[in-house]
């Protein structure tokens, strides 16, 4: 499959984690894919990991509208199209801090990672799926099963996972004009860095400490996967994929 015959998809927080999964992922499947993230040796590091595959490796800050200006310009320069976009980038902020204490920039931070900078990626993705021939393209939002149950003392990242899930209703039904498909995924305890600390112990709703499973974040990128090759007249609105046994189902 060549770079043009390619679909091409987007990735933020390509560097690590989940964003790495999936970029491999699509990469074995013969997409072209654009990592995006703060990091260029991460990314470079992601890339590797598929010898071959076609990728271009851009630094992006996705609280910066610059920066993600500048990622899709690279995008359509290098591949013509942006056919995916997954939203992915996001931050936990400091853990286990009640919200009298929770410094305002701490919640900037997060506010600015992961609710703004998925809207700034998703409409600079929307504006040029909507220009681009054949029109249309799809927007998959890392939400969390955070988006419905919040775990203790984390207020910012749970009013930003609540708001993509706004997020992602409100541009599903917007794109729909132009043949741009919009879905969310929320996952939970993906093993993955963020989540390291929840096979030792996780601050419980009812106070208590206690370990918790996870699964293979390869799991999750399969799923993503799936939505993302739907064609545009399917749409996996919302999809949940966690680990079978965490304390979700009942949290709290």
């Amino acid at each position: 499959m060549t770079d043009r015959e390619s679909k091409i998809a987007v990735v933020t927080g390509a560097g690590s984690g989940i964003g790495r999964a999936v970029a491999v992922e699509l990469l074995r499947a013969g997409w072209s894919v654009v990592l995006a993230g703060r990091h260029p040796e991460t990314l470079e590091e992601t890339a590797g990991l598929v010898p071959g595959g076609p990728w271009l490796a851009v630094r992006t800050d996705v609280s910066r509208p610059e920066d993600v200006d500048a990622l899709f310009t690279a995008a359509v320069e290098r591949f013509g199209r942006v056919d995916l976009l997954f939203n992915n980038a996001g931050t936990f902020g400091p853990g286990g801090v009640p919200v009298e204490d929770l410094p305002y920039e701490a919640w900037r931070h997060v506010v600015d990672t992961n609710l703004n900078g998925a809207f700034l990626c998703a409409q600079a993705a929307y504006r040029r799926m909507k220009r681009q021939e054949p029109q249309g393209g799809r927007i998959i939002n890392n939400g969390s099963v955070s988006a419905h149950a919040p775990r203790p003392m984390s207020v910012a990242y749970t009013a930003t996972k609540h708001a993509l899930t706004g997020l992602t209703k409100s541009l599903s039904l917007d794109g729909r004009p132009y043949r741009i498909a919009v879905g969310q995924i929320d996952i939970g305890n993906a093993a993955t860095e963020m989540t390291a600390r929840m096979e030792t112990g996780a601050l419980q709703a009812n106070g208590q400490t206690a370990p918790e499973p996870v699964m293979d974040v390869a799991d999750v990128a399969r799923t993503v996967r799936h939505m993302a090759e739907l064609p545009l007249e399917a749409n996996v609105q919302f999809a949940t994929v966690l680990a079978t046994a965490m304390p979700y189902i009942g949290r709290g």
